[in-house]
């Protein structure tokens, strides 16, 4: 015996209601007028890209944090209102962010 089932069993009388299905929205970043900035640094002599200078929610960003990173197929964190991503990926991250809308400046070397 199913839930559905005994449900019936316990109220006889009542009738289900058709259920509206759920729109799903794509969930759309806050593009900003200000510049990201984009720079490289070594940490424990290890190369880092970092991006700074987000204005929207943490929310967004670290569902950008999470877009870069697996387009780039690289390990990261968001960490303090940064993203630090491992290794040098300054142009191609640039290039993703900029399709994405964003503006961004490159800071170092």
């Amino acid at each position: 015996m199913d839930l559905q089932d005994q449900l019936k069993n316990l109220f006889p009388d009542h009738e289900p209601s058709p259920e509206d299905p759920i729109e799903e929205v794509a969930h759309e970043l806050y593009v900003q007028k200000e510049p990201m900035i984009c720079k490289f640094e070594k940490r424990k002599g290890k190369a880092t890209t970092i991006i700074e200078g987000y204005e929207g929610t943490d929310e967004d960003f670290k569902i950008l944090a999470k877009e870069i990173k697996t387009k780039l197929s690289v390990g990261g964190t968001f960490k303090d209102d940064s993203i630090i991503i491992q290794g040098d990926y300054r142009d191609k991250i640039m290039t993703v962010l900029k399709e994405k809308g964003f503006k961004v400046k490159r800071v170092g070397g």
